[in-house]
């Protein structure tokens, strides 16, 4: 098994290793460290989130420093998130990639390393920057902020690291490090590191470095081995008595939850802490002061569980997490792998386990394969379970805890007086049924078989069945022939007891004839009346919007009463002026088209 030893690192180094408990580097910290500990050119690194990216240029940059010299020698840049109305949010990831690089200079006497980033206080980074400093970690914005300020300079680095370059991109920080770029100096060595390589990463490598050597992680590798992929099949509305079940069953679980949304987030936290779970909420609508308090409650262990959005999820950096849940599935698998690696960190082990129903099966299976992992299915516990490995567990504890030393001896009476009347079956009772009472086992639906079950079918009441359709409508009568007659409609279908059947659809057309270069519509029976509302499949009009009537030119249309002029009789009989008929005087009523002239 391969070591830190024979990647050529310094002996503080490999101590301060062997203090944070790491034993074999990742595939990136392998190939990436002897390359860097030359320090004599460009380097890209592309592997997936979670890999140990920060060791792998860490580590070496921290050997590649001089402690004597007091100015910034090296800036880390990494990506931040803002979120909502936050004029800024903390730089999780920056402030996580400042501790582990302290930790990491613990044992190089001389070397400091500050973090500067949105939401903190500036003029606090200011008087940092004025002291000795040799490693600077900073967000974009903030960086030119205090560059603009000159409160700090840039002109004598000798290394600049990009970290999560695609991630600051995809946020908009083209500009911003476009900017910083022109600060540094060109003598400088650059490292890149990204879990992608889009086209805008490429052009920030063409114009901004030189002949860089690439090492590249195939991501199908780079998901921890540690890790014990699982998933469970349950409704959506059963995902919350799920998580209650999983946390009952195993009462030193410690993990993350993980949601889509902030309202998911802030919903499901509330929920578990009506219920009596120690539980928080961590995403961007909380200060920085809040998100602080959040995340020292979570490392001392205070909270059970830690609910986050992926976004407020950068900057957790805990160790000994047991689980990971997935309570809303990610859609990419670069944010899967991520967020599984929050568990199983220094070489110990952890489970990832997805809360899914049916339709999301092929999300589980794709992730499989493109991360060449195993994942299993698992079923949600169920109270019986839950009572007898809970009572099992006590049991053990209770049996092997050792007889408290210097406990008063009028205590001791004391209790035995108060228990003097009940037998060992009575007294055995008791303290199952209080063990029994801080377990939630209000719901005892198998939420296995739930998830299961076919979908319910639509309540419908007895009595609003619907209706058969109408019949096919009545066919054309033949073009050529006026005297024929078009079939008549078809009948609406019957209902059932509560709507009616649908209605029959009107008789076809009557047929057409040709008069003198142009078409007009003539009733089936070829004389000079229109069609008859009373004809087979036809309805007939209300009289108030105007019922075709005979006049002296067929398909003419009456007008109202009250719009006529005075009548002229001067005009002959057989005048179309008027396509109502109305041989009135003046100009054609309102509304109506005056027809043409034959």
């Amino acid at each position: 098994m391969e070591s830190f030893d024979h990647l050529g690192l310094s002996a503080p180094i490999l101590k301060a290793i062997g203090q944070l408990g790491f034993e074999t580097p990742t595939e990136i910290q392998n190939q990436a460290i002897p390359v860097l500990l030359e320090g004599n050119r460009d380097f890209i690194g592309l592997a997936q989130t979670g890999t140990g990216k920060t060791a792998a240029f860490g580590l070496p940059l921290l050997d590649l420093l001089d402690p004597k010299e007091s100015h910034v020698q090296a800036l880390i840049l990494a990506p931040t998130r803002e979120l909502g109305q936050q004029i800024a949010q903390q730089m999780a990831l920056g402030q996580q990639i400042a501790q582990q690089m302290a930790l990491f200079a613990g044992n190089i006497k001389g070397l400091k390393t500050v973090a500067v980033y949105g939401g903190a206080n500036i003029s606090e980074q200011m008087r940092q920057l004025r002291g000795p400093c040799q490693v600077v970690i900073a967000t974009p914005g903030r960086l030119i902020d205090l560059a603009k300020r000159k409160a700090l300079k840039l002109d004598q680095i000798k290394y600049l690291v990009l970290d999560e370059a695609d991630e600051m991109l995809n946020m908009g920080f083209k500009e911003e490090l476009d900017t910083i770029l022109e600060f540094t100096p060109d003598t400088k060595q650059t490292w890149l590191f990204s879990a992608t390589m889009p086209r805008e990463i490429r052009r920030l490598v063409k114009e901004y470095m030189e002949d860089p050597f690439e090492v590249r992680i195939d991501p199908g590798t780079s998901v921890n081995v540690n890790i014990e992929h699982q998933y469970a099949l349950v409704r959506h509305t059963d995902k919350f008595e799920a998580m209650c079940r999983f946390l009952d069953l195993d009462p030193d679980l410690y993990g993350v939850v993980f949601c889509r949304t902030k309202r998911d987030t802030q919903n499901l936290a509330e929920d578990l802490l009506k219920e009596g779970y120690r539980a928080d909420a961590l995403h961007g609508d909380l200060s920085q002061h809040q998100r602080d308090r959040v995340m020292q409650r979570f490392k001392r262990r205070e909270l059970q569980v830690l609910i986050a959005t992926d976004v407020a999820a950068r900057g957790i950096d805990v160790n000994d997490l047991t689980h990971v849940f997935h309570h809303s599935l990610p859609d990419d698998k670069a944010y899967y792998t991520h967020r599984s690696g929050r568990t199983a960190r220094a070489g110990k082990k952890g489970v990832s386990l997805a809360f899914i129903n049916k339709k999301e099966k092929g999300h589980i299976n794709r992730f499989s394969r493109d991360l060449d992992i195993s994942m299993e299915q698992i079923l949600v516990p169920d109270a019986t379970t839950i009572v007898q490995t809970r009572l099992k567990n006590w049991a053990t504890e209770l049996r092997d805890q050792p007889a408290a030393v210097g406990i008063a001896s009028e205590h001791l009476e004391l209790v035995d007086e108060q228990l003097a009347d009940l037998t060992r079956e009575e007294l055995i009772a008791r303290l199952v049924a209080g063990e029994m009472k801080r377990l939630n086992l209000d719901s005892k639906t198998d939420l296995n078989k739930r998830a299961n079950a076919e979908p319910d079918k639509p309540y419908r009441k007895e009595g609003f069945s619907r209706g058969g359709y109408g019949g096919r409508s009545g066919g054309y009568g033949n073009r050529r022939d006026s005297d024929s007659r078009g079939g008549s409609g078809g009948y609406g279908g019957s209902g059932g007891s509560g709507r009616s059947g649908g209605s029959g659809r009107s008789g076809g057309s009557g047929g057409y004839k040709k008069k003198e270069g142009f078409t007009k519509k003539w009733n089936s029976d070829g004389d000079d009346r229109p069609k008859r509302s009373d004809s087979p499949g036809s309805f007939p009009k209300k009289e108030s919007y105007g019922q075709r009537i005979s006049t002296d030119r067929p398909g003419s249309f009456p007008k109202k009463e009250g719009y006529g002029k005075k009548r002229r009789s001067d005009r002959p009989s057989g005048d179309n002026s008027s396509k109502s008929g109305n041989t009135s005087g003046g100009r054609p009523s309102f509304g109506l088209k005056r027809n043409k002239r034959s």
